[in-house]
């Protein structure tokens, strides 16, 4: 009992190990390896190559895959180039494989002694990551002698050797125990290792070794179906063709086994290195003869996994993956993109109030107030997403864009609900009894709306680049519209006293939509001072009419702000 736990423990051991490197990779050149893989989509080639190296990196197929499949789910990249990178992972798994089964034991204490010292010295910078990263290399590479020296007592043991005396001649029996190792340790590489030692002690005979290489093959393909379950059917689509190719490959091999295992068995190399040897060749082959065939498998899986028809009602958040969470710069790309969303919503509730205003569909109201649920769906969204963040993971600079986003989405939400109570105030006021705003009245509000619809945009710019220039002239425009709402407010106040009877009629409603627009000015311009008090922006200057930065600006309260 001793011996299976120390055999467990040592694959747990690796899986930690794979889980640790495949984290700090991430967290260190997440953005680069995404914008890699979402440059290589052009050409199957070196979408192919892209995946190898990615997956060499990451040291985990599964780990592309879901970076893969969060492409394709949110609409960044096609099914057949997806598939190709996932060939390329294939290969990348096969081939780390070989490199760590090399006699590297002298290398493990020095990576983990100097991946600690760099890691607790200086965890929020990149160096403190790769030691990470190295920690998690020794882990491996320890792991992997760990797995090596407490299988051998195993492979002696009698009741062992009884129990894998049954797997000597029914090669789909055997397929099925390989899939069944990789799922139960969550890992091909350590079902693939435990094979090669089980063969090279005698336990197995050289053709159930391949046949359990086949089938851990084949598992760590049901396994990436698995992880991508909670996806939309685009996402899945991409487990499921790699899952579909890794059958085929399964059904075209296992019948040839035994003449493959007769003609490797005449290799002059080790039992051991000959089942490593097979598991990296037989990826190779059946990931090359697959490579031209991922557009026809793409219009297949588009087949069996058709696009699900959307419910019409409130929005729903379209780029927060749940797998980019363990990737801090992954996960806050995702939050912008969703941010950035939903200003876009804001901006089409202006749009809609300003041609309800003009005599527009009264509809429009409608449309309004369900613009806004959306938006309160999107901002629980994102916030939730960003609370599940692990923060004492982020650097400086990730906490601040963090806090950017929470801001954001917060001042945006209460642009909805500005705007739905204007909505409000117009149906129920004034305009409700069939009175209309005066010309100039209405050409006032109109000329308020199209600068404060410019500054949104302004400021989503300034919210997407932090340019520092873009951000001065935010708040150059924030002063302007004061003075613009000011003009039109004494303007009003003008025609109040000439007796011009539709300002009469709609004097309330006319002041408390410009005292409104001033407010969703004031909560667009906000962003501006986030660029602006950054430390590490050149040239800032304090705005002497700037509202204070709040305190819960660095660090938000996740919770309601109501």
């Amino acid at each position: 009992m001793l011996t299976l736990l120390n055999l467990l423990s040592a694959v747990a051991l690796l899986i930690w190990g794979t889980h640790i490197v495949r984290t700090g990779i991430l967290r260190v050149y997440g953005s680069n390896l995404r914008r890699l893989l979402s440059r290589s989509v052009r050409r199957r080639p070196l979408a192919f190559a892209s995946g190898i190296g990615v997956t060499a990196l990451v040291q985990s197929s599964n780990a592309t895959a879901l970076l893969v499949s969060s492409f394709v789910a949110q609409g960044l990249m096609l099914l057949a180039p997806a598939l190709a990178i996932m060939l390329g992972a294939d290969v990348g798994t096969a081939l780390m494989a070989r490199v760590l089964t090399l006699d590297l034991s002298w290398l493990s204490p020095l990576l983990i002694f100097f991946g600690v010292i760099f890691f607790l010295s200086r965890k929020q910078t990149r160096l403190g990551q790769l030691g990470r990263v190295g920690i998690g290399l020794g882990l491996i590479i320890l792991a992997l002698q760990l797995i090596i020296a407490a299988a051998e007592p195993i492979t002696t043991a009698k009741g062992v050797k009884v129990l894998f005396s049954s797997l000597t001649g029914d090669v789909l029996l055997d397929a099925l125990t390989g899939a069944l190792f990789a799922m139960v340790s969550y890992s091909s590489l350590a079902a693939v290792l435990l094979t090669a030692t089980l063969a090279a002690s005698k336990v197995i005979s050289l053709k159930v070794a391949l046949c359990l290489v086949i089938g851990a093959n084949l598992g760590s393909g049901v396994l990436a179906l698995l992880s991508s379950s909670l996806q939309n059917p685009a996402g899945r689509r991409v487990a499921l063709g790699s899952l579909l190719f890794k059958l085929a490959g399964c059904i075209l091999v296992l019948p040839l086994v035994g003449p493959l295992a007769n003609w490797i068995d005449s290799w002059p190399i080790s039992t051991a290195e000959l089942v490593i040897a097979f598991h990296l060749l037989y990826n190779s082959v059946r990931c090359t003869l697959c490579l031209p065939l991922t557009v026809p498998m793409a219009r297949f899986c588009d087949w069996l996994l058709p696009d699900r028809p959307q419910p019409d009602d409130v929005a729903k958040p379209r780029h927060l993956d749940p797998a980019d969470l363990e990737t801090p710069s992954l996960a806050l790309a995702n939050a912008v993109r969703e941010t950035l969303r939903m200003g876009d919503i804001v901006e089409q509730m202006l749009n809609n109030l300003l041609h309800l205003l003009r005599g527009g569909d009264p509809l429009l109201g409608k449309d309004i107030h369900r613009l806004d649920d959306d938006i309160d769906a999107l901002y629980t969204a994102i916030k939730l997403y960003l609370a599940r963040m692990p923060r004492e993971d982020l650097g400086e600079r990730d906490s601040r864009r963090w806090a950017e986003i929470i801001e954001l989405t917060i001042n945006l939400e209460q642009a909805g609900d500005i705007i739905e109570r204007m909505l409000d105030d117009v149906q129920s006021k004034n305009n409700a009894q069939g009175r209309a705003f005066s010309d100039e009245g209405l050409g006032e509000i109109v000329s308020l709306h199209d600068q404060l619809v410019e500054n949104l945009h302004l400021a989503l710019s300034v919210f997407l680049n932090g340019d520092l220039e873009n951000a001065k002239r935010l708040r150059r425009a924030k002063q302007r519209f004061r003075i613009l709402e000011r003009r039109f407010a004494h303007a009003h106040v003008s025609r109040l006293h000439q007796q011009v009877v539709q300002s009469i009629e709609t004097s309330a409603l006319h002041l408390g939509l410009i005292g409104d627009m001033k407010r969703l000015n004031s909560l667009f311009c906000a962003i501006a001072y986030a660029v602006l008090d950054n430390p590490d922006a050149p040239d800032a200057v304090e705005d002497e009419h700037a509202p204070a930065a709040p305190s819960h600006f660095f660090e938000p309260e996740i919770g309601s702000h109501r």
